[in-house]
């Protein structure tokens, strides 16, 4: 029998993510696998609720606890860094904590990955539910990430990794600043496959992504393209101030500039790709507390 691991970051939203868990267990009843679940908690300054869980399927739940707080894409990180070091199993599944990533896609999921055993199962969004302003801020993300990257990235952190893959992205520095950017860098399409997935509603509050939240997000996927991203700036630059070379001003120099200043941003996300950072991640962990567990039940 597989094992299936769902790896959750949270920090502070422990209502959504208890809620969350009890819809996985409804969700993975009928799977011929034994399915676990181990939150990372981000430092959060909220205090975890001593809440009973009363499930059916999933056979042990456990918290990882973060002494410093290092951001959702280094808990990811820390996560997969953690599972591939200290545990035993053969599919990983990353969700938010938050009911964004839909339970209810799971079996899609599962399926896919018992049709493909060994390629990674990514989560594609075909629809989302925020507004039209938002919608386009992020299908403008996307269309800015493509120009620079000439990848078409249509995917967050809802996947399904087999435990090879898992290993392999764990030991790559750039999963330390963009985990969707990294598995379009380090695993190639054709050792990938995907379920259509629709963005589920939040279970409780509003979305905590703002505008530059997202910037930040499309800026630390191009950045793990840093060299792609370079040339493409570079070669349009050449051509562009061989265009206007004639008729040089200030006006028709402030490409220039965008771009100078875009590129002096990469540069400057690129640097968190720390692999020593995500090679130590693990002593930021302060301790682990087991939630449930078959063997005491």
């Amino acid at each position: 029998m597989k094992k299936f691991v769902i790896l959750i970051s949270v920090y502070n939203d422990w209502k959504s993510v208890f809620k969350l868990i009890e819809n996985i267990d409804i969700q993975v009843s009928n799977w011929e696998a034994a399915v676990s679940v181990i939150m990372v908690n981000d430092a959060s300054t909220d205090s975890k609720p001593q809440t009973e869980l009363n499930l059916k399927k999933i056979k042990s739940v456990r918290v990882i606890n973060m002494k410093k707080n290092k951001g959702h894409a280094r808990c990811n990180a820390a996560g997969l860094k953690f599972l591939t070091e200290k545990e035993d199993f053969d599919y990983v599944i990353l969700m938010d904590g938050d009911g964004e990533d839909r339970p209810e896609e799971l079996s899609l999921l599962f399926n896919k990955s018992k049709e493909n055993p060994l390629k990674m199962v990514t989560a594609n969004r075909i629809k989302r539910t925020e507004g039209a302003f938002f919608k386009f801020l992020y299908q403008s993300h996307k269309v800015l990430a493509y120009i620079f990257t000439g990848k078409l990235i249509k995917f967050g952190n809802y996947v399904c990794l087999p435990k090879i893959f898992a290993s392999k992205l764990a030991k790559e520095a750039c999963i330390w600043s963009s985990f969707s950017g990294s598995v379009a860098k380090i695993i190639p399409d054709s050792e990938r496959t995907f379920i259509s997935s629709i963005k589920g509603q939040r279970y409780f509050g509003p979305s905590k992504m703002s505008f530059f939240d997202l910037l930040m997000h499309s800026f630390s996927i191009i950045a793990v393209f840093k060299r792609t991203t370079i040339a493409r700036s570079t070669l349009f630059l050449i051509f562009y101030l061989f265009f206007v070379f004639s008729n040089l001003s200030v006006i028709t120099l402030l490409p220039v500039l965008i771009i100078s200043i875009f590129l002096y941003f990469i540069l400057k996300i690129s640097s968190r790709e720390n692999i020593e950072e995500l090679n130590n991640s693990l002593d930021n962990i302060i301790g682990i507390d087991t939630l449930l567990d078959s063997n005491n039940r």
